[in-house]
């Protein structure tokens, strides 16, 4: 993967194609994180969403991918994109009415978004990435990507311990921006 990685760098246009079998099962894998709490008869599978990725990644320039936990983290962040632009197209078709509910929970944190939080949450990361752009991409990587923290340091340049320090503090920021103290 790293050979490939680096053929990419240089240049080799068919280093991408070679990269994708070698990747497809841990995408898949991620894929099926992001839509295990989905609302039941959502119209994208894993594969389904492994595949859009794959077309928006093959599209543009290639991302200087510097390592496996990079491209990971990269590939993640752009399945939770198509996600969320998918649940915007179908709640902007239906104007909110009769929407089932959809549920996105990440264990490790303990966080359950209904539909319309999932959005909030998708314009609070914006914010959070126009205010410190790491801080995102720890976010991306651990909720959405599934990294360890070794992982994200690693694809970051950073010490475990920073991107412990980035976690904490992005999730409180999160907090704060989603669930507002409402005045006395």
């Amino acid at each position: 993967m790293t050979r490939l990685l680096d053929a990419l760098r240089e240049g080799e246009g068919d280093a991408f194609d070679r990269l994708v079998p070698l990747v497809h099962d841990e995408l898949r894998v991620i894929a099926a994180r992001l839509l295990r709490y989905e609302a039941p008869g959502h119209t994208l599978q894993p594969t389904d969403l492994v595949h859009e990725a794959y077309i928006k990644l093959a599209a543009g320039a290639p991302p200087d991918w510097r390592n496996r936990a990079h491209f990971f983290g990269i590939a993640s962040n752009t399945m939770r994109r198509l996600l969320v632009d998918h649940a915007r197209r179908r709640k902007a078709a239906k104007r909110g009415g009769g929407v089932a509910p959809l549920r996105v929970t990440n264990e490790q944190i303990g966080v359950d978004l209904s539909f319309d939080e999932l959005l909030a949450l998708d314009d609070a990361l914006e914010r959070l990435g126009a205010m410190d752009p790491r801080l995102l991409q720890v976010v991306e990587r651990r909720f959405f990507g599934g990294l360890t923290e070794d992982e994200i340091a690693e694809s970051l340049g950073v010490t475990t311990r920073t991107v412990q320090r980035d976690w904490a503090r992005a999730r409180a920021w999160l907090y704060k921006e989603l669930y507002p103290a409402t005045p006395p």
